[in-house]
């Protein structure tokens, strides 16, 4: 058989026509979101003024396997779509390993990550309802920047709630939302009702996705015209980035591969959820066995150490309650440098597959062994990685000195979905030696779980 090429590619045509819904095969679907006034199941009606209606559709949608993408967002999706599936060859090399690894690069494109998949489709579905505008937090700025980009494809106002602690450390990620005529707002802000709250509960707080969550909802549901838009956590957002996988996956029957062990950073699921789609419906539906990994900082250990319960999704307690993995709803990461992953909760496919034993491992790490591991991935495989997908190169690394220390063979996919452009600040903290590892004491996290919500009769 010739060399597997450095870069396997499909073609425009080869773009998938449909996402993958991991729900339809799940044995056991998640719990029902709860509306946080009733605390019954939610309905499509308590969802409308919050999400578009057919967004609102497809986040309650626990039986259609496939979903049509529409046309004109796999037009949209022509401009960087299909992405590259990479062989780290070059990695490979450095760690003297006989494991086989593979990349899937998410990067391409403005917002340097792969949150372009979902913030397309969002746009599309709200302009085509006829809506003015949407709102949306973002951490690291990848997600807002995407957003950002989209509503300026489809001619919709778009105003982005930043964490307070990102939108100081990358002062330039301001300027490129900024390009795309989006409004950004530092979070917690004076500019909203819960905002203002947090302020004076939290003084000088660096905010959290929490936060921005609740502010950007505030807006949505008191201006006409708007609707909330989310990056990750969300049903609906981990269907559009199931392309991320479905892509992978053809890409690696073209060189007969198929992955023993599925990577990918966790902090509310897009990236994870994305890659391991198709290859999780394998697994449920005993085609294959692959192994996966979630990777999370051990400053905010939502899976490894947090308890699955029913929680607001916001900090705010504004939004639905969700059966997740949660730090409780107030609980307020470090101000570390992944800010991404800097989420209390996790989404709720995710959680319940957690749950259940087949997402099989979860993983908390420490960012200096993270900001290790980039810098040798950009040293010897020319792309400087983002501090969250460098959570995923980590145990893929650590995967394969596995693989050298027992001399097996293993093929490992991981989802590299950012780059580090914007993150030179922590680039800088790390080879200047003075970034810490901050890990919450027990202590910590109880203030946290003591903000999950006592529900009668549902958690006890």
């Amino acid at each position: 058989m010739a060399k597997i090429p450095y870069k396997i590619y499909l073609g425009e045509d080869e773009i998938p026509k449909q996402w993958y819904n991991v729900r339809a095969d799940m044995k056991t679907q998640h719990r029902p979101m709860l509306n946080p006034a009733t605390h019954k199941p939610v309905q499509l009606a308590d969802l409308e003024p919050v999400f578009c209606t057919e967004l609102a559709k497809q986040e309650l949608n626990e039986t259609d396997r496939y979903i049509d993408i529409p046309e004109e967002v796999r037009e949209h999706y022509r401009m960087f779509r299909p992405s590259p599936l990479m062989r780290a060859y070059y990695l490979e090399k450095a760690l003297d390993t006989p494991a086989k690894i593979y990349y899937k690069f998410e990067g391409g494109n403005t917002s340097g990550s792969h949150k372009l998949n979902s913030s397309i489709a969002q746009a599309y579905y709200a302009k085509a309802q006829g809506l003015k505008g949407v709102t949306t937090e973002t951490g690291a700025g990848q997600w807002g920047t995407a957003l950002a980009m989209a509503c300026q494809y489809f001619g919709l106002d778009c105003k982005v709630y930043m964490v307070k602690c990102s939108y100081e450390q990358k002062p330039y990620r301001k300027e490129v939302i900024h390009t795309y005529g989006a409004d950004i707002i530092p979070s917690p802000s004076m500019t909203t009702k819960i905002g203002c709250e947090i302020n004076e509960r939290f003084p000088g707080s660096t905010g959290s996705l929490g936060t921005a969550i609740s502010e950007a909802v505030e807006y949505a549901t008191t201006h006409e015209g708007y609707r909330y838009v989310l990056g990750s956590v969300l049903n609906q957002v981990l269907l559009h980035q199931s392309i991320i996988g479905l892509e992978a996956k053809a890409a690696l029957e073209k060189v007969g591969e198929y992955p023993d062990i599925v990577i990918g950073c966790a902090g509310g699921g897009s990236n994870l959820g994305g890659i391991m789609s198709p290859f999780m419906g394998d697994k449920l539906t005993g085609k294959a066995n692959p192994h996966f990994i979630a990777v999370e900082p051990a400053s905010c250990p939502t899976l490894t150490r947090g308890k699955f319960a029913y929680d607001f999704c916001d900090t705010g307690m504004v939004t639905p309650l969700a059966k997740m993995y949660t730090l409780g709803c107030g609980f307020i990461p470090s101000a570390n440098h992944a800010g991404g992953l800097r989420y209390h909760g996790m989404s709720p496919i995710l959680s319940q597959l957690y749950h259940d034993g087949y997402l099989d491992e979860a993983r908390a790490v420490e960012q200096t062994s993270v900001f290790e591991a980039a810098e040798m991935f950009a040293k010897v495989e020319g792309i400087l990685p983002a501090p969250e997908s460098s959570h995923a190169i980590r145990v893929a690394i650590d995967e394969a000195l596995k693989c050298k220390e027992s001399g097996e063979e293993k093929t490992i996919l991981f989802n590299l979905t950012g780059t580090g452009y914007f993150d030179l600040a922590a680039y800088k903290a790390y080879n200047e030696k003075t970034m810490n590892d901050y890990i919450p004491t027990d202590a910590d996290l109880e203030k946290g779980f003591a903000t999950i919500p006592h529900i009668e009769g549902i958690q006890e």
